[in-house]
């Protein structure tokens, strides 16, 4: 039976069931005598076993499958739960993941899990396990007893690859690239040390794997196998020129090498054929199970008729059908144009109908791409259970609003950021216990993460009821690396200092942990919200706690702007950074610190002239007695923007500029007015400092 046509529905079901896993694991490890919250979990593994084995994914069926014995010896008494025993299951979900992850990418969904396996083995057996908090141990780490310095074990395929190489004139370099403990960002070292070797030859295996580089799923090593005619010496002098490279090791893999590994791999493998693959090589057999595929599919029937008034539909179709719409807009506009030119009464009722329509067609389809941010939030209590235990703190994480929902395109960007808000809070923010109850607090510290809607904007906040913000070593901190003089430092807010924990490499730890505190990551958040059209701020009191609030847009796509003229050009300015437009006398603007301002209802606003900040150098209305203004907002912060005048509202499809043009300052994009002409987007954001 072709079982690909179900492929989507698995890999999504799978990742439902999981999810159901990881969440009932956390209920159970606060209730371990809840046999209902057991047989959830039993539940959700004893489907996902059934699926797999239809969909031919035997290692994801095997391991479930011992997952589900260890489930079925707790309900039945035989075992008793005990965080010792969830760490080995929560470790099953983290692999059965990482499968699943894999079947999505295009891979088979093999991983080498033995050593897990036997752990499960003997739970269920209700033996003494000695659990650790490390890793599953990889295919490679199974195999050191046949491996090269490096700790690399090669499949038949790979060892056949660098013999037929090596008769081709081509040199085998396993090249282990050891990073600086003070390494800031390691996804990028390893990105320019890809970039150098690939330019020298064809890298054909990495120790960890691509995916778990680019997740910086590693310690401070990682090797790379390259084929390649050039001298090494010369490759290690290049690779070294990376910055925050400790070392770099190359071993040549000679041919007597490959034979021994061979003989070694003969005597020490399972003697039945394997399946070809590069990173995993599958080392265990599934165990056989009841379920067939024609009771599985009938199951997914009735699961699906009891909730037929939902369908599954793929993002790609959603993109597509985005894009055709935000076409659809700029026609719109066109037609818009025109009418408002030619006054026929029956083309201007045409399109005001048109309007209606697409407006309504506009709503349905953002509201298809709108998605809850719990399928942000719902990894993070897993996250912070294990991060509570590696920093031996006790801490709970409460979600509030995970229903509130928010456009796809957005949703896969703030993950990371509010991963890096989280550690920090747990790190920098929770107190240890001790220290908590001498201050008179409970020794469980309390972080919540809730979301709403406010407005065309979503606020995502983390509160914290930590040690909140040090004033004085922030401010310290902060004039040390120059980021503001002593004389600023005595007029700033307690608001103003907290933000200053944002700054590009500031970090107040006395110490670099696994966790944080290694001088990055805060000032990525802002960045990457910011890339957003969002804005984040921080109140903090000292030893009360922190709030982080981020605000971020509905949609990125399709947002209303004010349109205003700049020399003959059209600009435009988002609605929601707008708090209102005016037209003012040029005698109202006053200097203050070589800056013009104007007084805005009591609030003194500097202005930001935009000819300057565009470099234009018509100054045709120098003479003028009046001057436009749009005001505008980053979170606390006004600015006045100088205009030539306004031309109007309009819904506009936002176009990225390509790579080219990504670091055009005070541009987030462009957009196609109806007339044709282009006008490009100002990002307000960067504008007010």
């Amino acid at each position: 039976m072709d079982v690909s046509q179900y492929l989507d529905m698995f890999i999504e079901e799978s990742k439902e069931h999981l999810q159901a896993c990881s969440e009932q694991l956390l209920a159970l490890e606060n209730n371990p005598d809840d046999l209902a919250i057991v047989n959830e979990v039993f539940r959700a593994a004893h489907t996902l076993k059934g699926m797999s084995a239809t969909m031919g994914y035997e290692d994801i069926a095997d391991l479930t499958h011992k997952m589900e014995n260890v489930l079925d010896a707790i309900r039945n008494s035989k075992i008793h739960v005990s965080t010792e025993i969830l760490d080995v299951v929560f470790e099953a979900v983290d692999d059965l993941e990482l499968m699943v992850q894999d079947i999505e990418s295009g891979g088979d969904g093999k991983k080498d899990v033995s050593k897990l396996v036997d752990t499960l083995n003997r739970i269920e057996a209700g033996q003494p396990v000695d659990v650790t908090n490390e890793p599953a141990a990889t295919a490679e780490e199974v195999s050191m007893e046949v491996v090269t310095s490096a700790g690399i074990s090669y499949d038949e395929f790979e060892l056949t690859v660098i013999s037929q190489s090596a008769e081709q004139g081509f040199n085998a370099l396993e090249i282990t690239v050891t990073l600086r403990d003070d390494c800031l960002l390691k996804v990028a070292r390893v990105f320019m040390t890809f970039e150098i070797l690939e330019k020298s030859g064809e890298v054909i295996k990495t120790v960890p794997t691509v995916e778990q580089l680019e997740n910086e799923d590693f310690d401070q090593k990682f090797t790379i196998v390259l084929l390649t005619q050039e001298d090494a010496a010369d490759l290690k002098a290049k690779v070294l020129k990376v910055s925050e490279i400790e070392d770099v090791h190359i071993t040549h893999i000679t041919d007597e090498y490959v034979q021994k590994y061979k003989q070694a791999s003969l005597n020490t493998c399972d003697p039945e054929p394997s399946v070809v693959e590069t990173t995993i090589v599958p080392v265990t057999k599934a165990a056989t199970t009841n379920e067939t595929p024609k009771e599985t599919i009938k199951t997914k029937k009735t699961t699906t008729s009891n909730s037929n008034k939902t369908i599954r539909v793929n993002i790609d179709r959603l993109d597509i059908l985005m894009n055709l719409f935000e076409e659809l807009v700029i026609d719109r506009g066109r037609l818009q144009s025109i009418a408002s030119e030619l006054h026929n009464p029956e083309l201007n009722e045409s399109v005001e109908r048109m309007t209606r329509v697409s407006g309504d067609l506009q709503n349905i389809i953002l509201n298809m791409r709108m998605v809850p941010v719990e399928t942000v939030f719902n990894r993070f209590p897993k996250m912070v259970r294990q991060l509570a235990r590696d920093l031996n703190k006790k801490i709970d994480l409460e979600i509030v609003g995970a229903e509130t929902e928010l456009d796809r395109t957005v949703i896969d960007e703030i993950g990371d950021p509010l991963v890096h808000l989280i550690r920090n809070a747990l790190d920098h923010g929770i107190e240890m216990p001790e220290e908590r109850i001498a201050n008179g607090k409970p020794e469980t510290g309390t972080v919540t993460l809730r979301a709403y809607h406010s407005g065309n904007h979503v606020f995502i906040e983390l509160e914290d009821d930590g040690a909140g913000v040090n004033r004085e070593r922030v401010v310290s901190k902060a004039i040390e690396r120059g980021i503001i003089s002593p004389e600023a430092a005595d007029t700033l807010t307690n608001k103003q200092v907290a933000e200053l924990i944002l700054a590009s490499g500031f970090s107040t730890a006395a110490s670099i942990t696994d966790v944080s505190g290694r001088g990055v990551g805060l000032d990525v958040v802002k960045n990457t919200i910011e890339s957003l059209g969002g804005h984040i701020s921080i109140d903090s009191t000292e030893g009360k706690g922190s709030l982080f609030q981020v605000q971020l847009p509905l949609t990125l796509s399709i947002i209303s702007v004010m349109l205003v003229e700049l020399d003959e050009e059209i600009y435009a300015i988002p609605l929601s950074s707008i708090i209102e437009t005016a037209i003012i006398q040029k005698s109202d603007i006053l200097n203050a610190h070589n800056q013009p301002v104007i007084d805005f209802r009591g609030t003194i606003v500097p202005l930001v002239d935009l000819k300057d900040i565009f470099e234009m150098k018509n100054r045709s209305n120098e003479e003028d007695e009046f001057q436009s203004i749009v005001i505008v907002r980053k979170g606390d912060s006004l600015a006045g923007l100088v205009v030539d005048s306004f031309i109007g509202q309009q819904e506009i499809v936002l176009k990225s500029l390509g790579e080219y043009l990504q670091s055009v300052f005070a541009i987030s994009g462009a957009t196609i007015l109806g007339n044709g002409q282009v006008a490009l987007i100002v990002d307000c954001n960067a504008l007010i400092k």
